[in-house]
């Protein structure tokens, strides 16, 4: 990792040790960013292109020491002595920054980013940045006096992590009481009128919401945001000592918090958290420490005595973990109390002796907690150890899941707890396998044969020494760390043949994903912790929503995301900003963002095309709406853009017979009936839809539908259907005259005579309601007959039967069930002499079975059909005489049909046609 690259500037001849040494030696060490030329000769070393990376001091003395001593005079031994050393220094130099704050428990402090801000870090400013290395907002305090040049109005000013400007928001609306960020990035702006405003990171207004009438009338004084899963909440309290609160800043629902103990005076402060699915107030007056509840009504008390030792006024401030167990108090005589959330267990207090007061207060991690007064910064851990550091001004703290980040005008630092595997590679004299594993990767850069013997030494632990420094190099932000430990890693695989490299392979790439990250450019300082919570996905919107998309498609391929969630969704985020650029033509811009899209997979046009009707660009959103292969998804857009024709076109080619209907409805609703008709007239399926649709649902207009177009044949039909509909029996005769009429016109004579003798038949059964008084009006001829018959009128439906030429083969099926119905069995006997059937007789023995009168039925057996007679005589139960008339007949699949009918108390019989079968094959 730290080999030396080595440039001779001026021509090396081979030498001897007593040889002259070469004039000019630039000796680069280019990772730690530095370089020397060394003039051997004048004893003498020029530092060029050397950076405020190290402290070089010492390594550079060594240099000099070596030269002036002269005792080496082969330049490359001089190269490796200076390399040995530059490997120590440098080992101590990766804990340089790290600190103790109780046993085996190491924090460190590190840069982020070099800042160059003019004061914005200041006590009279209002600063929210948001979590997971987010955006900054900045502006100016509004309780605060401070000079002001030029308009009185208030800025906020938006920065990246890197400290660079993105966004300048003129403030117009009423008092600022606080800023935050939601998870989504969203800037919150809370008022005195309790109005939240949200914007984008860039400053775009996105929408508002309240929280409520009462703390609109009654001034909101101070707000705080608290996290819950998936969301951002916001509280507020109001001047009358409520607290009213919305747990999801996207679906705000206003709920108020018990009223608060008023017997100590004013309150000196406050904190929301939301712990175990319940979101409680922790607030503090002179009485001490009050805890309320969101879910019911029950404040519970705990008086400064029972918690600190010393004797306190008032509660200035409280910090909660990330993960709300755990919680600091800040007292007014400078005392730190920090134990868990329910109170019930202390870890420590700690006197800190400062008396200026405190501007920040935050917990870093779940181990210590961080103070900062001013220009001063102090670390306590739970076992009230502290650090102090010093700073040139003010300094903000930014609490993160995993640590503190510390922002001041000049710098961006990280203060966290030295990560468990970190420390066990890289502390001094760690005899962790992982760390041998570092050094003999070291030793093998420098060809020495000491690698050896430091694989030797875990062998036994090799997966467990690769694990750890891949594991190490993860929570590194140096690159060169990052190298250092992943080579070694990549060193131990070659050794080991059980360990899995996809554990490697994957850490390679999330890196080169942080890196990239992490970078100035980007500006999101994202520890490997906080990536694994925030997850791949949410850290591709961060960069979509920051617009940063060629990046974020590289990551999306380089992470080997699927295609739909990665690639194709980061597009579709990109052509939704390329239709709001005004400036460029609308032609061109569809034509971008389809050589870009395609047709990959998850990308709507549609929602393109939304955003671009949203921006007020409806010629480009048309045209985009041509690239969705999707109809279901066309139609809807272009009726909403107005254009009815071509929803109906893309409807009717779709086929989607729904999709036509959306369209038909739609037009029908907002056009006039005469403007519609012209619109479907020239689509017939359209029109065919909607006849269909009128012929279920609208009756009349079916009706003027058909007159229009001098449809005389389905005016017809209309006028019969209506005709037997309940509500028109009254006029039932003057509908099917007009039907009649209308066949005519359509020059429909069957159907016209067929309607006239349906009048007719209305006529007679009148009629015959009056003789028979049973209701007759509207039966068809079939049934008419059969009342007759069941009434015994035979001579009434003689004459129906001769009048409406009914066939003679169906009248005698009437007759038949008719008297078998009556159980008039004489008569139907009679019936049977009286002419031959001309339906034959099987349908006498099938009534006589079905009102079980078998031996009535056993009366028409000689008269069957000697092909049905088998069939019949097993109807009847008369198996044997069913397998003798099978025999007679010599035919086996009659034997084989009733054998099939034969019980099992049928054995002889069974035999018997079994013996008969055989013998018929044989």
């Amino acid at each position: 990792m730290f080999r030396m690259k080595v440039k001779i500037v001026s021509r090396v001849r081979t030498c001897s040790i007593n040889s002259t040494i070469p004039k000019c030696t630039y000796v680069n060490y280019p990772y730690a960013q530095i370089g020397y030329t060394l003039d051997l000769n004048h004893r003498t070393i020029k530092e060029f292109d050397s950076k405020h990376y190290y402290n070089y001091s010492v390594v550079k003395k060594d240099i000099e020491l070596l030269i002036a001593q002269r005792t080496i005079n082969n330049p490359r031994n001089v190269l490796d002595c200076v390399e040995s050393r530059l490997f120590r220094k440098m080992s101590a130099m990766l804990t340089a920054d790290w600190f103790p704050l109780g046993r085996d428990i190491y924090f460190r402090k590190f840069e982020l980013y070099p800042l160059s801000f003019q004061n914005e870090i200041s006590n009279t400013n209002l600063i929210a940045a948001a979590p997971y290395g987010g955006s900054i907002a900045i502006t100016r305090h509004p309780k605060k006096l401070v000079k002001v040049q030029g308009t009185n109005k208030p800025v906020i000013l938006i920065y990246t992590s890197a400290g660079k400007l993105t966004a300048k928001l003129q403030w117009s609306s009423g008092q600022l009481v606080l800023l935050g960020w939601s998870q989504q990035e969203q800037l919150l702006c809370v008022q005195d009128d309790g109005m939240v405003l949200i914007y984008d990171m860039f400053g775009t207004y996105q929408h508002t919401f309240g929280m409520g009438n009462e703390a609109k009338d009654t001034k909101v004084i101070d707000a705080k945001f608290f996290t819950t899963p998936g969301s951002t909440g916001v509280a507020v309290l109001t001047s009358t000592n409520r607290i009213f609160l919305v747990n999801n800043t996207s679906e705000p629902k206003i709920r108020q918090i018990s009223d608060i103990p008023r017997l100590g005076g004013p309150i000196d402060c406050w904190y929301i958290v939301h712990y175990e699915r319940e979101t409680q107030v922790i607030l503090s007056n002179r009485d001490g420490i009050f805890i309320m509840h969101q879910s019911y009504q029950h404040t519970s008390s705990i008086p400064f005595s029972n918690l600190f030792n010393n004797k306190i006024n008032s509660v200035c401030a409280i910090a909660v973990s990330g993960n709300n167990r755990h919680i600091a108090l800040y007292a007014d005589t400078g005392h730190l109390y920090i134990g868990s959330i329910d109170f019930k267990e202390k870890y420590c207090e700690c006197a800190t002796h400062m008396t200026e007061p405190l501007s920040c207060i935050a917990w870093c991690g779940t181990e210590a907690v961080v103070c900062s007064w001013n220009s001063t910064v102090m670390v306590v851990g739970r076992s009230a150890e502290t650090i102090v550091y010093t700073y040139d001004g003010p300094v903000y703290l930014i609490t993160e899941i995993d640590g503190v980040r510390v922002l001041s005008n000049s710098s961006h630092e990280m203060l966290q707890k030295v990560p468990n595997v970190v420390q066990k590679i890289f502390r001094i004299n760690s005899t962790d396998p992982a760390s041998y594993l570092l050094e003999a990767s070291k030793q093998f850069q420098k060809k020495s044969h000491k690698a050896d013997s430091y694989i030797d030494l875990v062998k036994d632990k090799l997966d467990t020494a690769i694990t750890a420094c891949i594991d190490g190099a993860s929570h590194e932000f140096d690159f060169e760390t990052q190298k250092l430990l992943i080579r070694a890693a990549k060193f131990g695989k070659g050794f080991s043949r059980t360990m899995n490299p996809d554990y490697y392979v994957s850490m390679c790439r999330t890196l080169r994903v942080l890196n990239a990250v992490r970078h100035p450019s980007i500006g999101i300082p994202l520890t490997y912790t906080q990536f694994n919570i925030l997850t791949s996905q949410v850290l591709l919107d961060r960069l979509v929503a920051r617009r940063h998309y060629y990046l974020s498609i590289q990551i999306a391929r380089h992470l080997q995301l699927p295609e739909i969630d990665g690639e194709s969704r980061i597009l579709a985020h990109w052509a939704c900003y390329k239709v709001k650029q005004t400036r460029l033509d609308k032609e061109q811009i569809a034509e971008e963002i389809a050589d870009k899209l395609g047709y990959a997979p998850g990308v709507s046009y549609s929602e393109i095309a939304k955003r671009a009707a949203d921006c007020g660009r409806k010629q480009l959103a048309i045209k985009l709406i041509d690239y969705e292969p999707r109809a279901h998804l066309q139609v809807p857009l272009l009726l909403t853009l107005g254009e009815e024709r071509a929803a109906l076109h893309k409807a009717v080619e779709s086929g989607n017979t729904d999709l036509v209907y959306t369209v038909i409805l739609h037009l029908r609703e907002n056009m006039t009936l005469g403007d519609f008709q012209m619109s479907i007239m020239h689509c017939p399926l359209a029109m065919a839809l909607y006849i269909k649709y009128c012929q279920n649902h609208n009756r009349e207009t079916l009706r003027d539908i058909y007159n229009q177009y001098d449809d005389f044949h389905s005016q017809a039909i209309w006028f019969i259907t209506e005709s037997y509909q309940r509500k028109n029996a009254l006029s039932r005769d003057a509908l099917l005259q007009s039907a009649q009429e209308n066949f005519k016109l359509a020059r429909n004579d069957t159907n016209a005579a067929l309607t006239e003798e349906q009048i007719k038949l209305l006529r007679y059964q009148r009629s015959l309601e009056e003789t028979l008084h049973e209701t007759v009006v509207g039966k068809p001829l079939h049934d008419t007959i059969k009342i007759l018959l069941l009434q015994n009128e035979l001579k009434l439906a003689d004459k129906l039967k001769s009048e409406y030429r009914v066939p003679e083969r169906r009248y005698w099926w009437l007759r038949i069930q008719c008297l078998a119905e009556r159980g008039l069995w004489n008569d139907l006997e009679k019936l049977s002499k009286s002419k031959k059937s001309p339906i034959g007789y099987e349908p006498f023995i099938d009534q006589c079975l079905k009102y079980n009168q078998e031996q009535e039925g056993k009366k028409y057996l000689p008269r069957v059909k000697d092909e049905l007679k088998v069939k019949y005589l097993v109807k009847l139960r008369m198996l044997n005489e069913a397998a003798q008339t099978a025999a007679e007949q010599k035919d086996v699949s009659a034997l084989t049909f009733v054998l099939a009918q034969c019980g099992p108390s049928e054995k002889q019989l069974i035999d018997k046609i079994n013996m008969l079968i055989t013998s018929f094959k044989n």
